[in-house]
């Protein structure tokens, strides 16, 4: 297959009554906020959109994303291999049309349009990737270099015993 680029924005409702379908990749580092989460940015995303209209007549942008990435284990802080794969289901909607967004099935994401009516495609992937990270990304415990019987975090001592605040009530209950 051709590496093709995925546009950066598309119109979703041209791209549906056209059937259109994009296969295509995005170059990781042009990712930048998931950069940040990210030991490299070498690298590509996969991605598949299929544009088209539902039973409902809703225009709907289904997809998937793909993409290996490394991060940092959070046990032991060294460099960890972790596959991306996300897929994606959504329907754009203009942002003022609040009755529109009841009739609208929960399978679909909704997404706005820009003044221009498209959809900023880079984003929305970035988006979905971001969601499928770990919050905290750690080798499975027999490939991690940390012995989890080595760690140790102290023992906590017996707390001190402090006086009873009421002792003084009770005191005077007793007079």
């Amino acid at each position: 297959m051709q590496k093709v680029k995925i546009p950066v924005t598309l119109d979703p409702v041209k791209a549906a009554q056209k059937r259109s379908d994009y296969e295509g990749i995005i170059v990781l580092s042009t990712l930048t906020r998931l950069s940040e989460s990210l030991l490299s940015n070498d690298g590509e995303v996969t991605v598949r959109i299929e544009c088209g209209t539902d039973q409902q007549g809703l225009t709907v942008l289904q997809g998937t994303a793909t993409c290996l990435v490394s991060v940092k284990c959070e046990r032991c802080g060294e460099a960890m291999p972790l596959t991306l794969d996300c897929s994606f289901a959504y329907t754009p909607v203009n942002g003022d049309d609040d009755a529109a967004l009841e009739l609208i099935p929960e399978r679909y994401d909704v997404i706005e349009r820009d003044e221009h009516g498209e959809i900023n495609l880079r984003q929305l992937i970035e988006d979905e990737l971001i969601l499928t990270l770990p919050l905290y990304p750690m080798h499975a415990p027999e490939d991690c270099s940390v012995n989890p019987d080595s760690m140790s975090f102290g023992d906590i001592g017996p707390e001190p015993e402090k006086p009873n605040p009421f002792a003084v009530l009770q005191e005077l209950k007793k007079k």
